[in-house]
C-alpha cells in the first residue's frame, strides 16, 4: 500500500512538473517568441494562454512598452566647428518581435548600445549640418524629426525597433567656448539697451514739446478768455457808471469832489497850491457848487 502510493505522488508530482513547464502567458503589454530545440519557431506570440512542449520548446518574452534609452553626454561639432555637449533621450518600442530576437538576442542592454549608437551618429550628422543657433532654438524641433525619421528607416528593418521620440535634454558649450558667447550676448544685450533708452528718450522728448505745445495753448486761450471777460465787465461798470451819472450828474460830480478830497487830505503833510477860485474848492465855496 505505502509502494503504491509513493508511486501515486511521484507520478502527481511529475505530472505537475510537465503541467507547469506545459503552459505559459503573454500579457498585454508583452511580446515573445518561441524556439524549439533552439531555433526560432514562432516569431510573434500574441498576448494570451499558451501551451508549449516540455524541455523541448523555449519562451522569450520581452517588453512591448515604449521604453526609454537615457544617452551619455557626447560631444558634437557644429557647422562653424563649435564643439557642443549634448544629453539627449530616445522613446522605442520592440514592433518586430522576430527581428529584434536574431538582431539582439533578445538582450535589452544590446538593443539599447546599438540604438544609441545609431542615435549619437545621426545627431553628429545633423549638428555638422547647422550653426549653434539653429540647434540651440531656431531648428531643435525640425532636427528631432528628421533624425527619428532617419533612425526608423534603419531600426524597423535591422533592429525590428520603432523609434518614438528624440528629444535633446541640454546643451552645453566648453568652457572657453561659452565665455566667448557670454559677452557677446552681453554686448548685444547692452545695444538693445541702449537702442531702447535712445528711444525713449526721443519719446520722452516728443512727450515733453507736446505737452508744452498744448500748455502755451492752454494759457493763450485762458489768457484771451480772461481778457474778454475783464473787457466785458469794464464795459458793464462803464456802462453802470454813465447810466448812474446821467440820472444826477451833479450828485454824481459832488461825490467825486469828496473823493478827491479824502485822497488829497489824507496826511496832515499834504501841501496843494491851487487857485482857491478853481473849480476843485467849487463844493467847498457853495453846497451847490456854484462860484
Amino acid at each position: 500500500m505505502q509502494t503504491k502510493t509513493l508511486v501515486f505522488v511521484i507520478v502527481l508530482v511529475l505530472a505537475a512538473l510537465v503541467g507547469a513547464n506545459s503552459l505559459y502567458v503573454i500579457t498585454e503589454y508583452q511580446r515573445g517568441v518561441l524556439l524549439r530545440l533552439g531555433k526560432l519557431d514562432n516569431d510573434d506570440l500574441s498576448p494570451g494562454l499558451h501551451v508549449k512542449i516540455p524541455f523541448i520548446d523555449q519562451v522569450r518574452i520581452f517588453d512591448a512598452r515604449i521604453l526609454t534609452l537615457d544617452a551619455d553626454s557626447e560631444r558634437f561639432l557644429t557647422v562653424e566647428k563649435k564643439s557642443v555637449e549634448v544629453d539627449s533621450f530616445t522613446k522605442w518600442r520592440i514592433v518586430d518581435v522576430g527581428k529584434y530576437y536574431t538582431a539582439t538576442n533578445g538582450e535589452e542592454d544590446r538593443a539599447q548600445r546599438l540604438l544609441e549608437q545609431r542615435v549619437n551618429e545621426g545627431l553628429r550628422n545633423q549638428f555638422a549640418q547647422r550653426s549653434l543657433q539653429e540647434v540651440v532654438s531656431g531648428e531643435r524641433d525640425l532636427i528631432m524629426v528628421e533624425l527619428a525619421d532617419q533612425l526608423n528607416e534603419f531600426t524597423k528593418t535591422s533592429l525590428g525597433l520603432e523609434v518614438i521620440d528624440v528629444r535633446v535634454k541640454k546643451i552645453d558649450l566648453p568652457a572657453s567656448l561659452s565665455e566667448a558667447v557670454y559677452r557677446r550676448m552681453r554686448a548685444e544685450r547692452e545695444r538693445e539697451a541702449r537702442e531702447l533708452r535712445s528711444k525713449g528718450r526721443e519719446q520722452a522728448e516728443i512727450i515733453r514739446a507736446d505737452a508744452d505745445r498744448q500748455k502755451a495753448i492752454i494759457e493763450a486761450e485762458a489768457y484771451r478768455d480772461s481778457e474778454l471777460l475783464r473787457g466785458e465787465g469794464d464795459a458793464k461798470a462803464t456802462a453802470i457808471y454813465a447810466e448812474s451819472y446821467n440820472k444826477d450828474p451833479e450828485f454824481y460830480a459832488f461825490q467825486r469832489s469828496l473823493n478827491s478830497y479824502v485822497s488829497s487830505f489824507n496826511s496832515k503833510g499834504d501841501i496843494l497850491l491851487i487857485d482857491p477860485d478853481s473849480d476843485y474848492f467849487r463844493y467847498l465855496n457853495s453846497s451847490t457848487g456854484e462860484n
